[in-house]
Order: C-alpha cells, then structure tokens, then sequence
C-alpha cells in the first residue's frame, strides 16, 4: 500500500540513516537521505516528498527550528521526530510544534515501520483536504476534529477536564484515520500514572502493526472506558465521548496545558 512513496531522513548519525533507508526500501518506499537540517530544507524545495523523518540535536539547525522553518516556508510535508535525546519534554515540544509523531532512539523495526505507516497516510489525507480545498468542495470529510473545548496533543490525543476535577482522555479521530482497521487495544490499569508524552495505550490493527498513543496529560488512572475492550469499534465510531479511553486526576495541568491546543484551531 506504501509502495513507491517518497520519504526525506534528515540525521547527522549515519547509522541512522542506513537503519531507516533499510525499513523504509525493505516497504518498497524511495528514501533520499541528508546529514544536517539546511541540507533537507533545500531538498524540500526541489522535490515533493510524502514524509521528512529528522533529528532533533543537529548542528547548525536543530529539529526544532527545522519545523519552524517549514510552517514559515508553508511546507505541509509531515515530520516524524527520532532522537536519542528523548525525554518527553523533547516529545510533547516537537508535537506541539507540529511533528505527527516521535520515536525515541533506540527504536525497532516495528516501532519505525508503524510511525512510517501513519505518517505516509497522514501525508494522503493533508492532501486530500488541499484537493477538497483547490475545488471549493465543502462537502469532504476526512475526519471529525474534536469538540472547540477539548485540548489535543499534537494529533494523536486529547483531553477534556471536568468540573468534577477530572479529564478524560482519548484518541483523536485524525490519529485513529492514519491507522488500519483496529483489532484490539491494551490498556493500561486503574491507579496506574501516565505521563505527558508516553505511551499510554497500544491500538493494534489487522496488519498486525502495534500503535503506541501518547498520552496528553499526566495524572493517575480513576477508571479506565471498558466498553473499548469489548467492542474496539466504539473508539472508532466516537472517538470523543462513548470512545473514551481513561479518567485522570491530573498531576500538573497546569504545566500541561502549554504543550496542549484546542481543537478550535482546527476550524479557522
């Protein structure tokens, strides 16, 4: 299904590089490869890539300021983070940022292979949206954005805090389209704490690909949404209210919430 699409890796390790230029080839996919950020911008500029995977720690330019380079230069090619300096402040910054996802160095085939898969068919629904958009076609629907309230997590989760004092958390209905058909999730349990940025749940799918979704807020497990284990369709019919995945005493919200953006946004 991937096949013959185009990718950018921007690392100043080569080892990297061959690592992800063997995953990628190895799903039929065309790799280009450069060592520092300036090097992948201009490579941006000539060529038309469907997914730029980059380091975050580079010399001259680092990751970060390679995404703000891209919003300046309205580059709408998605970016997958992979760094070995992977603390989660490094993870929720670079998805605030813009990035779709973040893979922490050492990663493995399968983590890899699963973020490449979702970004090449998030690249496939930006441009269909820019096609809807080119032909005044109000009537496309590519995915439901979240409640105008509820806060996101780049595009992988969201949260929404209550009057009772606490959140419930999901996943978003954009994150769960870059998937193949769900089959399962694991689920972590009651009184255990996520954390902003970790994996707090894995969606499985019918290609066999695990999915790790990050977690928007921190805060300890208060009960957990059954019913997605017993009929995994509910998360993908309503992503934002039956589809549920967990209530959360937040631990920090405020420190939180400046990584997080309402979905508001995405109506402008």
């Amino acid at each position: 299904m991937l096949k013959e699409e185009k990718i950018l890796v921007v690392d100043d390790e080569q080892v990297i590089l061959d690592a992800v230029v063997r995953i990628a080839t190895a799903e039929g996919m065309h790799v280009d490869s450069e060592i520092d950020a300036a090097a992948g911008l201009k490579k941006l500029s000539q060529k038309e890539y469907s997914l730029v995977l980059c380091d975050i720690m580079m010399p001259q330019m680092d990751g970060f300021t390679f995404l703000d380079e891209l919003q300046k230069r309205k580059i709408i090619t998605p970016v997958i983070m992979i760094t070995g300096y992977s603390t989660v402040e490094n993870a929720v910054k670079s998805l605030y940022k813009g990035a779709i996802d973040f893979v922490p160095k050492p990663f493995t085939f399968e983590e890899l292979n699963s973020s490449i898969n979702r970004g090449i068919r998030f690249y496939r629904i930006q441009k269909g949206i820019e096609d809807a958009k080119s032909r005044d076609d109000k009537s496309s629907l590519l995915y439901v954005p979240g409640p105008p309230k509820y806060k996101r997590l780049g595009n992988l989760s969201w949260m929404n805090l209550k009057f009772e004092g606490f959140a419930e958390v999901g996943a978003t209905d954009l994150f769960l389209e870059t998937i193949e058909k769900l089959v399962n999730i694991e689920l972590m349990n009651v009184e255990q704490e996520i954390i902003q940025g970790d994996p707090c749940a894995n969606l499985i799918t019918d290609d066999e690909l695990t999915h790790h979704l990050l977690a928007p807020i921190s805060g300890r497990i208060i009960e957990r949404n059954e019913k997605i284990i017993s009929d995994i369709n509910l998360l993908e019919k309503d992503p934002y209210f039956e589809g549920w995945i967990y209530k959360v005493i937040p631990s920090n919200i405020e420190y939180d919430l400046k990584y997080l953006v309402t979905f508001a946004s995405d109506r402008t």
